[in-house]
């Protein structure tokens, strides 16, 4: 699968959990001024872009990373 399949918001997205934050609030901020959404709206796209099969063939890495974490905090509630 081709990455162009990716919108530009959704490569967006992923490149931004790529990055490290120096600290709390630091991710918010960049959401907000580097991607123009609300924190809230952010984290729902990020959860429909994990279970796409195109964001898996753009950054496994990420995608399974995320989805390792996303999996524990299900398995933790």
């Amino acid at each position: 699968m081709d990455p162009g399949q990716l919108a530009v918001r959704e490569r967006n997205i992923l490149a931004l959990e790529r990055r490290g934050f120096p600290g709390p609030g630091a991710k918010e901020r960049a959401i907000r001024e580097e991607l123009g959404l609300a924190p809230v709206r952010y984290y729902q796209l990020l959860n429909a872009l994990l279970d796409d099969p195109h964001a898996l063939a753009a950054d496994p890495v990420t995608v399974n990373r995320l989805r390792r974490i996303r999996e524990s905090r299900r398995a933790e509630r």
